[in-house]
């Protein structure tokens, strides 16, 4: 199947790398127009200049609602309409829980839970005047289970969880859809100052079939094929549902 998202208009966050580059890559091969934000300016330039046309590049930090505004509305100024927005962009501060500082607390929080709060509140009015859309929010399996060094990150990321389940009853009659996905380990620099915490990069992938059992770490573009399933009309079904995909992690 190809065109599943032709003639519609997303947004990613994080888009500079990771599964944001990849997911906004997928979303435009399905024939989407897509508005890429990264904190990072130059990293999300070279995503957009990758994609050619079909995307625009833009630098902000989701943190600051005013910044998200600006680049909700720009989006529409300049492609026309807003259909679905990945909210993906996070940040991932490991450490000892009673050592978290108030900025790595405010930090996490502030990008992590408030940021993705800021995706949603601009683009629904948008939608609801589009005839609907669908909201897509990064969770993680650690808003379903914990680990060690990751307290504040799974507290943030099991906000995602309910915030995506509030929103999908708000506007289940309204045509807005709303969903979470909850990757296990990927492979993206979100996960690198975990990995020095537990013995390095190379341990952690060495030994990785002892707690993600599919063996491997998963690879960006397996994440970013489930948000396109959530964007597309494939899943019109689906809305207040976490996708989990994790190699098993959480079955265990």
């Amino acid at each position: 199947m190809t065109g599943r998202l032709e003639g519609r208009v997303a947004i990613v966050t994080g888009a500079g790398s990771g599964i944001g580059k990849a997911t906004a890559i997928r979303f435009v091969e399905e024939g989407a127009r897509v508005t890429c934000v990264d904190i990072d300016g130059e990293s999300v330039a070279v995503t957009a200049r990758e994609i050619g046309d079909a995307a625009f590049a833009v630098t902000a930090d989701i943190s600051d609602p005013d910044q998200v505004r600006a680049y909700t509305d720009a989006t529409v100024a300049r492609w026309g309409g807003l259909q679905v927005v990945f909210n993906n962009a996070g940040v991932n501060l490991p450490g000892v829980f009673h050592e978290a500082t108030d900025e790595v607390i405010d930090r996490t929080l502030d990008v992590n839970v408030k940021g993705t709060m800021y995706g949603c509140r601009y683009a629904i009015p948008y939608m609801l005047r589009g005839g609907g859309g669908s909201l897509i929010n990064t969770s993680s399996v650690n808003g379903i289970v914990a680990e060690p060094f990751l307290t504040v990150y799974a507290a943030s990321k099991g906000a995602i969880v309910m915030l995506s389940k509030g929103i999908a009853l708000d506007y289940a009659r309204q045509g807005i859809r709303c969903n979470a996905i909850a990757p296990g380990w990927v492979d993206t620099p979100v996960n690198y100052a975990h990995a020095k915490l537990l013995g390095g990069l190379e341990h952690v992938y060495a030994t990785i079939d002892s707690f993600q059992p599919i063996g491997r770490p998963g690879e960006p573009r397996e994440i970013a094929n489930v948000a396109l399933f959530l964007a597309s009309d494939e899943s019109s079904f689906v809305t207040g549902t976490v996708l989990v995909a994790d190699g098993a992690m959480t079955a265990q």
